[in-house]
């Protein structure tokens, strides 16, 4: 699925499947994203830094140039099992 540029503001996204989804450039505006499946996700320049409670394989899918915040961190770096403090 092509969303490029979409603009997600102050939206609950439990569940969402992203598999296979070109979010590029897209705004994901204080969402919560919990549970949200990214596998293969193009996310180039997207703006995930207000968003909370995603887990994001960086390995697994695009993210040259997405933005998060440092609280954010954490949802990257879940697979390494490693302690941010």
């Amino acid at each position: 699925m092509k969303i490029k540029n979409t603009a997600f503001d102050n939206c609950t996204l439990h569940e969402v499947d992203f598999t296979d989804t070109d979010l590029t450039g897209a705004s994901l505006t204080h969402c919560d994203l919990k549970g949200a499946a990214f596998d293969n996700t193009l996310l180039e320049k997207a703006d995930l830094s207000t968003a909370y409670n995603y887990i994001i394989d960086p390995d697994r899918n695009k993210i040259k140039k997405a933005r998060f915040s440092k609280d954010g961190l954490w949802g990257l770096l879940t697979k390494y099992n490693i302690v941010v403090q």
